[in-house]
């Protein structure tokens, strides 16, 4: 599909046997001195209106690269997509011209980036930097683009909205910070809403706070949200399926209460015995062994086998694909059936 304009997308709605997004078999690589650094390697998933997929995984594994290529916002070079797709109501975003894309970008894809602080513009108040998306994007007046800001700090319950609009960023809390950059991904009510570790650095009560919003929000306009995050405790009640990446792949991806119940990859069983729990007082928190491999010196055979207790000879040696289980849940281990029925051999 060779569509390179704005027109080529449909309308809000779109194709009813299309998922609303659908990342298929991307690759993201990135030059360094040391060789081509894979950072995304062979990513596929897809989202619906009104569903959440969180993206799960260690630093380094690719989850934020990937939504990165999805708004168009990688620097290239370094980087460059030597393969994949990236759907968009069935539209290779990939392909749509530069001036397309940024048409696309904020108001119909919208991202929530994961350090508030330096996302936002020190020098400007928050009420400018949330009502310049409707002077650029809508036409609006400063004026009337204002009360739209208002009604939008409003909405993700910033108190006393009306007084705090030309504060600046540096006088809000971390939580006030993250409220606002809601505010702003959500101020062209866009389809598609990428929350990029959206509660990183902030505390438990805040975290619960920001995640209740988000699924807020959600609700009121159906949208779909990818969810990035390294803490399953996270996504437990919100989102709706899982996929679990690791080094630059996705291991296992499933409905949420299929994870949670019983894991089939080694890696997403070690994420989730890592998780505090209150049963377990007193007992030393379980750690997943050694480190994420190094990029430039990928493991061979399964990236994961270094760290992987279920290890056998043939891991060390052939790549698993990612096996099917279900219809709707797939493993990239040989030996997921042991890690369902938690044999170790």
């Amino acid at each position: 599909m060779s569509k390179t304009s704005l027109e080529a997308l449909p309308a809000e709605g779109g194709l009813g046997n299309e998922p609303l997004l659908a990342v298929d078999d991307l690759h993201v690589e990135f030059a360094t001195r040391g060789g081509a650094v894979k950072a995304v390697n062979g990513v596929s998933y897809s989202l619906d209106a009104g569903e959440t997929l969180a993206v799960l995984g260690e630093s380094g594994s690719g989850k934020s690269v990937t939504a990165q290529a999805i708004m168009g916002i990688l620097d290239i070079p370094p980087a460059r997509i030597p393969k994949g797709e990236v759907r968009f109501h069935g539209t290779d975003l990939l392909k749509l011209s530069e001036e397309a894309r940024t048409q696309v970008r904020g108001q119909r894809i919208a991202m929530i980036f994961q350090d508030a602080l330096s996302a936002l513009n020190p020098v400007f108040t928050v009420g400018w930097q949330i009502s310049e998306m409707f002077r650029v994007h809508r036409g609006m007046s400063k004026r009337d683009s204002m009360k739209k800001a208002v009604e939008l700090m409003d909405r993700v319950r910033i108190p006393a909205a009306k007084q705090r609009v030309n504060d600046y960023p540096h006088q809000f809390s971390g939580g006030m910070r993250q409220r606002i950059m809601i505010a702003m991904s959500i101020a062209l009510d866009p389809e598609v809403l990428i929350a990029d570790e959206p509660t990183t650095a902030l505390d438990v009560t805040v975290q619960a706070q920001v995640m209740e919003l988000l699924a807020e929000l959600q609700r009121e306009s159906n949208m779909g949200m990818i969810l990035i995050t390294h803490d399953l405790g996270v996504v437990a009640d919100v989102a709706d399926k899982i996929a679990v990446m690791y080094a630059g792949r996705i291991v296992e991806n499933a409905p949420v209460h299929d994870i949670y119940k019983a894991p089939a990859h080694p890696y997403t069983k070690g994420l989730l015995e890592s998780i505090p729990r209150v049963d377990h007082k007193g007992q030393e928190l379980y750690a997943i062994k050694g480190l994420p491999p190094n990029l430039l010196a990928m493991p061979t055979g399964c990236a994961f086998h270094p760290r992987c207790p279920y290890r056998q000879d043939n891991c060390v040696t052939d790549v698993p694909p990612l096996y099917e289980i279900s219809g709707t849940r797939n493993s990239a281990c040989h030996y997921w059936r042991e890690v369902l029925d938690g044999d170790q051999g």
